[in-house]
């Protein structure tokens, strides 16, 4: 998987003033749903919320890695966010959280879920990558930087 097949500059959204968990999956919800007019903003934030209610999709050291499976959604669609300042997000390491990786996949693409999921955690488990996330104040920056390194 490369990650420009899942990403666009148009879903990187640069230090975000979302204060909370719901607040961000209801942001994120509407963001990706007017991009794509077959998605609809409560179907992905239900779908997210579910997820969550699994068990939280902060990884630690600030990072969460929100994902869903959709029924109207016809490729993977990935959006990177950063916030200005850390939000709580039940992360298994207690820690709050200011850079996120959403992820939304078909409902049949079991097997690019896991693969794209494992990308993801993959590219975002490098300090340095992550250092300069978060020191990035453009969106178009914060997508350059995503695609050069992944």
């Amino acid at each position: 998987m490369q990650l420009e097949d899942i990403l666009t500059a148009e879903r990187c959204f640069c230090r975000m003033e979302w204060g909370s968990k719901k607040r961000i999956l209801t942001s994120i919800s509407e963001l990706l749903a007017e991009q794509d007019s077959e998605l609809n903003a409560k179907d992905i934030y239900h779908a997210l919320l579910g997820r969550e209610q699994l068990g939280s999709t902060g990884l630690g050291k600030g990072i969460a890695i929100p994902h869903c499976r959709v029924a109207k959604c016809d490729q993977i669609t990935g959006a990177l966010i950063t916030l200005a300042e850390p939000v709580d997000y039940d992360s298994i390491d207690g820690k709050p959280v200011d850079i996120l990786f959403v992820l939304i996949v078909p409902e049949q693409k079991t097997d690019d879920h896991v693969k794209a999921l494992a990308a993801i955690a993959e590219l975002l488990s490098d300090e340095d990558f992550c250092f300069t996330l978060r020191n990035t104040f453009d969106s178009n920056d914060l997508f350059n930087i995503a695609i050069m390194h992944g």
